[in-house]
């Protein structure tokens, strides 16, 4: 008799230092899908979804999908919005308790809820008090996730991306569904264990394009070649002030093997000591404004120079519309170049109202949080391009889905044209410049706000890849965010402790 799975994806990483919060129109902004209507969209892309079906399809299993929900980072996602996705889920869970075999769930874990810490702990508590205690449920997670020990205490199994930029998520839904169909054949009886890192996140957020990070993941991988389910490392999330906050080793074994425990005990203290003593090792060089805007003065390679705007990563719950790197690039007299995003809906509305190629003179910008990164920018330029910000990505990341920045428009301030867009996304597709009439590689200078994933579709045409800090809320100073409920000691806003 083929196996009855409920699945899901719901999806947010909260930066609870934002003033904005997540509320249900931003997650239908970025994708809502129910039901049938989700495996339509997202079944042949590179998503957590694709992979749950390469298994369920061959292996014929029922698939009840409930929902797939993603919003883009931002403030803490509100009561309304969680309350109804998640009751999509209990509903779906509740209605076909009994022919359920097993719940496979995409989820994040970093997203933080109104009315909690831990928005991934809360549901899974839900959903194990609705379906008791016998049927398996595997989760896929980020990456960059916060693990409490809720989450573990209520779910068997658990898989992490192993790639940042992340390029993984379809195959990483795949390995959690195949450890969920052997579970669900009664081949194993999976558990998780989970160490924790006193720090606010990987010293290098989970980079695994250099040399050291990567270790880690090789390291994970080795294991699970031996004989462990699943071997996750979670670099964690430094815009969450919570209490589960830092990053997390997870190991996944068949309890049913005396010596797996015990290898999964092993392997996850181990990767946990490992990311405590790198804590000094950065690889990420962050250089002030002035410094990268000479670099772009002075640029004359036949590639692009491609300057992250880290720190203003709409990606990491910021704003997307701190100025400062802008007005450098402006003093500086960059020109050839690009800044993209400028998340700023007035502007944007503001533009709208004029026509293509008119001159116009329009403040932009410094809306969020002008103490960091900058505030509003007055600029005079021409209109280039006026669009409704749709675009479907084709890079590693994007690649296939349908995306939308809003009513968007492209000005031309003195020989750098700024994308200014409705709705936050950070950059990771070319598509979204060339949607919008830039053709990324005929340009001199791409200044992108995003931290790391850019890098999977830029940094092939890229000549030069610069990291800018420009003091915005996902700044790298992490002193600078006022942590009130992260535990203490924590590394590296405290420096003088030793892990137990």
């Amino acid at each position: 008799m083929p196996f009855t799975v409920l699945t899901a994806e719901f999806m947010h990483e909260s930066n609870t230092f934002s003033r904005y919060r997540t509320d249900l129109p931003q997650f239908a902004i970025d994708q809502l899908f129910y039901g049938d209507e989700a495996i339509r969209v997202r079944r042949d892309a590179n998503t957590e979804l694709a992979g749950f079906m390469d298994v369920a399809e061959p292996a014929g299993w029922t698939v009840v999908h409930a929902v797939s929900a993603h919003a883009v980072p931002g403030g803490r996602v509100t009561k309304a919005a969680y309350d109804h996705i998640a009751r999509v889920i209990l509903d779906a869970a509740r209605t076909n308790r009994d022919r359920l075999d097993g719940v496979l769930l995409g989820l994040h874990g970093s997203m933080v809820p109104d009315f909690c810490d831990d928005g991934e702990g809360y549901l899974l508590g839900l959903l194990r008090a609705e379906l008791g205690e016998e049927i398996p449920i595997a989760v896929t997670l980020d990456l960059h996730a916060m693990v409490s020990e809720t989450m573990v205490r209520h779910a068997q199994v658990f898989v992490s991306y192993k790639t940042y930029p992340h390029v993984d998520m379809r195959e990483i839904g795949a390995h959690a569904a195949r450890i969920l169909d052997r579970a669900m054949k009664g081949e194993i009886a999976p558990r998780t264990v989970r160490a924790h890192v006193p720090m606010l996140d990987e010293a290098n957020a989970g980079r695994t394009d250099i040399p050291e990070t990567l270790a880690l993941y090789d390291r994970a991988r080795e294991a699970e070649a031996a004989g462990l389910l699943a071997v996750s490392v979670n670099a964690g999330f430094t815009g969450a002030d919570v209490s589960c906050v830092g990053p997390t080793v997870l190991a996944t074994y068949d309890s049913r093997d005396p010596q797996a425990e015990a290898a999964a005990r092993r392997i996850t203290k181990d990767l946990a000591d490992a990311i405590w003593q790198g804590r000094t090792r950065k690889r990420n060089v962050f250089i002030e404004v002035e410094e990268a805007a000479a670099e772009a003065l002075a640029w004359t390679g036949d590639k692009p120079l491609v300057i992250a705007d880290y720190a203003d990563n709409p990606g990491a719950g910021s704003y997307g519309d701190s100025t400062a790197l802008l007005k450098g690039l402006l003093d500086a007299g960059v020109k050839g170049a690009v800044l993209s995003p400028m998340v700023d809906a007035e502007a944007a509305a503001e533009l709208h109202r004029r026509k293509e190629g008119e001159t116009v003179t329009v403040t932009i910008g410094g809306k969020g949080a002008p103490d960091f990164g900058g505030g509003p920018l007055a600029v005079t330029g021409a209109i280039r391009k006026l669009s409704d910000g749709a675009y479907v990505g084709d890079g590693p990341i994007q690649g296939g889905l349908a995306h939308s920045f809003g009513p968007t428009a492209v000005i031309d301030v003195d020989g750098i044209e700024v994308l200014v867009v409705s709705e936050a996304q950070q950059m990771v597709d070319l598509q979204q410049l060339r949607a919008f009439g830039i053709e990324p590689t005929a340009r001199r200078v791409l200044t992108l706000k995003s931290m790391q994933h850019f890098r999977a579709a830029f940094e092939p045409i890229a000549g030069k890849v610069i990291v800018c800090d420009a003091g915005a809320l996902a700044t790298p100073r992490a002193e600078r965010r006022p942590y009130v409920r992260a535990p203490r000691p924590l590394w590296p806003l405290d420096k003088d402790f030793e892990r137990d």
